[in-house]
């Protein structure tokens, strides 16, 4: 894959990320929401995967980056806003990286 498709894929993952979490904070409650979720063995399950996701997408934080705290600001961004997180850190990582996908994958390391 270049680079080229991989930001196209990372924008429409953060375009839908946006409108789905505008729409979640808008129109939704999310004590009520998530107490619903949680009342379910799916819903726990789909948390369970979640976070497992969040976790481990956060070790490449702590490869990448130079700086901890940097690296642990990015996982409470991600524990927090999910894979939006994740959309933005990509494309951050993307640009920076200027087709290199060693530096991609790396970064300051």
């Amino acid at each position: 894959m270049n680079m080229k498709v991989a930001k196209i894929v990372t924008w429409i993952g953060l375009i839908a990320m946006s409108f789905g979490l505008a729409n979640g904070f808008i129109n939704g409650d999310f004590m009520e929401d998530g107490k619903a979720l949680l009342e379910n063995p799916w819903g726990i399950m789909s948390m369970i995967d979640l976070y497992t996701g969040f976790t481990l997408f956060s070790l490449w934080f702590f490869h990448r980056e130079k700086n901890v705290a940097t690296a642990i600001i990015w996982t409470i961004l991600m524990m927090v806003l999910g894979f939006f997180t994740a959309c933005v850190y990509i494309l951050l990582a993307l640009y920076k990286s200027k087709d290199n996908w060693t530096a991609f994958f790396h970064g300051n390391k």
